[in-house]
């Protein structure tokens, strides 16, 4: 008999969805794949090393899984899917909840990174959702993200989904040999559609 869903307590709906696409708590048969995703696309995230299934499952059981219960997790990672099939992840990580304000992660399965539309089509969706969970469910104030200046369209997608330029950490990472900038950006509550909900 297969275990229920691992679900976040602090999630008033388990399930966000925005039309086919959907979000849910990262469950634990979906590990192994955003492994894979990881160590496929490193360049673009704040991993030094690939990541062992071993190592995978202990961070999983050291720093998510006990969070589940929590009011208030400094992390809540989201599987997301198209229909039934998992597309990539992300969530809401570094939750400052005094703050009210939380980063914006997102990973898409590296076999639909060479087709810009539908990139932008599902990362476009994804920020929606994040929005939703943050603003209208969790009452938060502040999302953020840092995107490392060898992807522009991610950054030009960001400012499309209502996320202001706020700054560059000049050269702030090495990616093959050379520094690279880190751009960051914001969204607030208060900007656009979820000034009503607040």
């Amino acid at each position: 008999m297969d275990s229920p869903p691992v679900t976040y307590a602090c999630m008033p709906h388990p399930v966000l969805e925005a039309g086919s696409l959907s979000v849910r708590a990262v469950q634990k048969t979906e590990i192994e794949a955003i492994r894979q995703w990881r160590n496929a696309q490193i360049d673009v995230l704040r991993q030094a090393a690939p990541i062992t299934p071993e190592q995978q499952e202990a961070y999983f059981a050291r720093h998510i899984w006990p969070q589940l219960d929590s009011s208030q997790p400094d992390t809540i990672l989201v599987s997301y899917r198209e229909e039934d099939r998992l597309i990539g992840y992300g969530g809401l990580v570094h939750v400052a909840w005094a703050h009210r304000r939380a980063e914006v992660s997102f990973l898409l399965d590296p076999v639909h990174i060479g087709d810009e539309k539908v990139v932008a089509r599902y990362f476009g969706a994804f920020l929606g959702l994040m929005k939703r969970l943050a603003f209208a469910d969790l009452g938060l104030n502040r999302l953020c993200t840092e995107t490392y200046a060898i992807r522009p369209h991610y950054v030009a997608m960001l400012e499309e989904n209502g996320f202001r330029r706020e700054g560059v950490l000049r050269q702030h990472v090495w990616i093959g040999g050379q520094p690279v900038d880190s751009i960051l950006q914001g969204c607030l509550a208060g900007d656009g559609e979820w000034a009503d909900e607040q």
